[in-house]
């Protein structure tokens, strides 16, 4: 085993682990949808219901996620991987041509994800160069299919329907 573990070395041991595929989504103040593609959702809580998110420092949605008190966690089906690339992306209107609506507390839901779950933010801890963002969930609509996942820096089916 090394003594020690640099950047590139820790981002390929990482990626030995599948993630599901998830796209945060929220409301500007102008009211215009924003969303970016991430790979960093866990569960940590049945009771309160809890999830975290690690969020890049550098992520142009950082702040905007930081500072929105609700937010939606999109959690991609197998075929939505376009829809990953695009919200990964430096794409300057991600939501244009995306299928989508509002939920009842006015956050946008992706058509054809396998389950949304809309959050209320609960705290926020800093640890290197992520915030990471903790989440009360509050409601969610789970629907057939199978995730997207991501493994060793490419995506994967996650296999027969």
């Amino acid at each position: 085993m090394n003594a020690s573990i640099d950047e590139p070395q820790f981002r390929q041991v990482c990626g030995h682990f599948a993630t599901g595929v998830v796209v945060l989504t929220v409301v500007r103040p102008d009211g215009t949808p924003a969303g970016m593609t991430a790979n960093s959702f866990a569960s940590v809580s049945l009771f309160p219901p809890l999830i975290s998110l690690a969020i890049d420092h550098a992520a142009d949605m950082h702040q905007l996620l930081i500072e929105s008190s609700h937010f939606m966690i999109n959690i991609l089906e197998r075929r939505q991987e376009a829809i990953s690339r695009r919200f990964g992306g430096p794409h300057p209107s991600r939501f244009d041509g995306i299928g989508y609506r509002m939920s009842v507390r006015g956050l946008p839901i992706l058509d054809g994800v396998l389950t949304a779950i809309e959050c209320v933010r609960h705290q926020i801890y800093e640890a290197g160069d992520h915030s990471i963002l903790v989440g009360r969930a509050v409601g969610s609509e789970v629907h057939e299919g199978k995730p997207l996942l991501y493994y060793r820096g490419g995506y994967m089916d996650s296999g027969p329907a």
